[in-house]
């Protein structure tokens, strides 16, 4: 059971989530069925890479529901918390339910593309997601900051291979799908900064273990139940550079950001990380 006193105080909570919301109005929502020119796309235009890569990263955004569990499981909306516990996780959900929205619609988005460019054969397609989208998901996290620690560095690390992937894509259609599939996961990894910076500046050097575990044990999601996942993850990594570490970059730049002056914990943190990312 997740302890109020790690918890985010509701303020800066609202804070983040109006932010996120305020970035994201519903009129610059895009909608998979009309935003693109289905008609044109065309695998055909794609090198073998690049076919690969995008039904992987398909069955990524595909597993969807087992994300958004993890949030229902560890920040609960029911009366199995105490009610400022609810009243933090409710803030929270005004989150998440449009993340798993906008995560969805990537989801469809890359599956209508292959369907339509003829990578895949629709009910095929469905058969293999269901295979894998049945397989549980997990973060074996006990602190709130973990949670978005992780999904920082994920999201900027998802963000970061679409562009690279939507610069060597050889077909537009897939290059316009991809563009704004990181328009999204840009203003995600915005929200996950936002917040993991709050905990910086409220719970300072109380947070820096919590953190540390994430980046020592971070793996990129289904690496551990996607069928050929790490043989796959090397092969994409050939058509597009893909280095998750690439994001600890930017985590660095949270840390440099979020505090006035830096403790001695805070100080072994960044280098920590830092050698994470040189040894990658």
């Amino acid at each position: 059971m997740t302890r109020q006193s790690d918890l985010l105080p509701v303020g800066e909570l609202v804070e983040a989530v109006d932010g996120f919301l305020a970035a994201s109005p519903a009129a610059r929502a895009w909608d998979v069925e009309t935003e693109f020119d289905w008609a044109a796309a065309d695998a055909g235009r794609l090198t073998e890479g690049q076919r690969s890569a995008v039904q992987f990263v398909t069955f990524i955004e595909d597993h969807l529901p087992g994300y958004f569990d993890v949030y229902q499981r560890f920040f609960p909306v029911d009366d199995s918390v105490e009610l400022p516990a609810f009243e933090h996780n409710r803030e929270l959900y005004h989150f998440t339910v449009r993340w798993a929205l906008e995560e969805d619609t990537h989801a469809r988005a890359l599956n209508r593309y292959q369907v339509d460019s003829g990578i895949a054969e629709r009910d095929t397609l469905r058969t293999e997601l269901a295979v894998e989208g049945r397989k549980p998901f997990d973060l074996p996290y006990e602190h709130p900051v973990q949670f978005f620690a992780y999904a920082l560095v994920q999201e900027k690390a998802t963000q970061m291979y679409y562009h690279q992937l939507r610069d060597v894509s050889g077909d537009p259609v897939l290059a316009a799908v991809l563009s704004r599939l990181a328009r999204d996961e840009a203003r995600h990894f915005s929200f996950m900064a936002d917040v993991v910076s709050r905990y910086l500046r409220v719970q300072g050097d109380a947070v820096v273990e919590p953190i540390r575990d994430v980046v020592a044990g971070f793996r990129m999601p289904l690496a551990d139940t996607l069928r050929g996942y790490w043989r796959w993850a090397l092969r994409i990594a050939d058509v597009a550079d893909y280095d998750h570490t690439a994001a600890y970059e930017h985590l660095l730049r949270v840390l440099d950001r979020a505090v006035d002056a830096r403790t001695d914990r805070l100080d072994e943190l960044a280098v920590f990380i830092g050698q994470c990312r040189a040894l990658a």
